[in-house]
């Protein structure tokens, strides 16, 4: 700006679009943030996205030294530092019997910052038992978490809220409980925002995520991080056979499910409903995930640089995978299920491994983990771990 020019009265390029600027008035201009919000170029951003690291386009070829690549590229980006000699100082306090199976809650520390209190739920007999890390979902119903999953004996109120979320999306059953009537230990525990450890009003979550990556840190990686120091303690108890552990979760739990299992090695078995897809299928406009919120809770920046979702899950190949998706699931376009069923086929077939991989779809089913889907994992659980 001059004194010749007091409003600053000068033409520029914006962009590809070439808008002529002229005394604050646009000129031939297009819009630079078009639905979603996505930017107007997203199509050239989602192409430029080939996954160089996936198992098939690294240059690595032996597949033990691929995983630990893959899986250090992705502990990078967690961000969060593990601590493995951390300890659990595990504290055990309200107890429930029942016909089968005994409850108990378990406060522990899985990392320095905050001591987490979960369900830990054991079957009566002489063990060692099989056990389940079960995860819980995101649903944008923060004052349960671990609750969703496992009958609240300790709280009256969220024993109401539980009940209902098991009504909408499990059949009215708590999946932890059944899966300790039928012989396995189960561990249930609250990511941060849920239960114990909010509640999380769900305009905040933005805010949360864009404070942890201020304070160097990330709002997911602490959830990937907990998680894989959860299948630890697991893997630590006496009353559990530490080569015959599963993780097991619907929607966001899913996610956390194939997560824990690429980066733990106490996981022998996998069970993932509902959370599976390519990445590129996904970032589309309408999709959920386009929202911002809750996909922060699965964001690790820089990440789809070199991995896509199936790829990360694939860092746990061979070991048995069960995906269990809805026909008519919103929140997974049908191609961005094929996209990954078709990569994940690929890594198990590479390792003369089909028969450990299991990729089902019910076509009349969408966003849910409904009695009969939970009967096929139930099943699939008993033949694998």
């Amino acid at each position: 700006m001059s004194a010749h020019d007091p409003v600053g009265r000068r033409a520029f390029v914006v962009g590809a679009g070439a808008a002529l600027v002229t005394g604050g008035a646009v000129s031939g201009a297009r819009a630079a943030v078009v639905a979603g919000p996505l930017p107007d170029f997203h199509p050239a951003l989602r192409a430029e996205l080939d996954f160089p690291l996936a198992w098939g386009n690294s240059p690595i070829r032996d597949f033990r030294a691929w995983r630990r690549a893959a899986r250090a590229k992705v502990e990078e980006l967690l961000i969060v530092e593990a601590d493995p000699r951390l300890p659990y100082d595990a504290e055990f306090g309200a107890r429930a019997e029942h016909d089968d199976y005994s409850s108990e809650l378990v406060t522990l520390s899985l990392t320095r910052h905050e001591r987490v209190r979960a369900a830990l739920l054991t079957p009566h007999g002489a063990g060692p038992f099989p056990a389940v890390l079960l995860l819980h979902d995101h649903g944008a119903k923060f004052d349960i978490g671990k609750e969703k999953l496992v009958r609240p004996w300790y709280d009256s109120t969220r024993l109401a809220s539980a009940r209902s979320w098991a009504e909408k999306y499990f059949s009215g059953r708590f999946v932890g409980d059944e899966l300790a009537r039928r012989g396995y230990v189960v561990l249930a525990a609250d990511a941060l925002g849920w239960s114990d450890r909010g509640p999380l009003a769900y305009e905040q979550q933005q805010a949360l995520a864009s404070n942890f990556f201020n304070l160097g840190s990330s709002l997911a990686g602490l959830m990937a991080r907990e998680d894989v120091r959860a299948a630890g303690f697991l893997a630590g108890l006496d009353r559990v056979d530490r080569r015959r552990i599963a993780a097991l979760g619907f929607s966001m739990g899913a996610f956390r499910a194939w997560q824990t299992a690429a980066l733990s090695d106490d996981i022998a078995a996998t069970a993932a409903v509902c959370w599976m897809t390519g990445l590129k299928e996904m970032m589309v406009p309408g999709n959920n995930t386009l929202r911002g919120q809750s996909a922060y809770c699965m964001l690790h920046p820089g990440l789809s640089r070199h991995l896509d979702f199936p790829d990360v899950a694939s860092i746990a190949a061979p070991r048995p995978m069960l995906f269990l998706d809805g026909g008519l699931d919103p929140l997974f376009p049908a191609d961005g299920v094929r996209a990954a069923h078709d990569k994940l086929r690929t890594v198990w077939r590479s390792h003369h491994a089909e028969e450990r991989l299991r990729l089902s779809t019910w076509p009349d089913l969408g966003h849910v983990f409904v009695d009969r889907m939970q009967d096929e994992v139930f099943a699939w659980l008993d033949t694998v771990v």
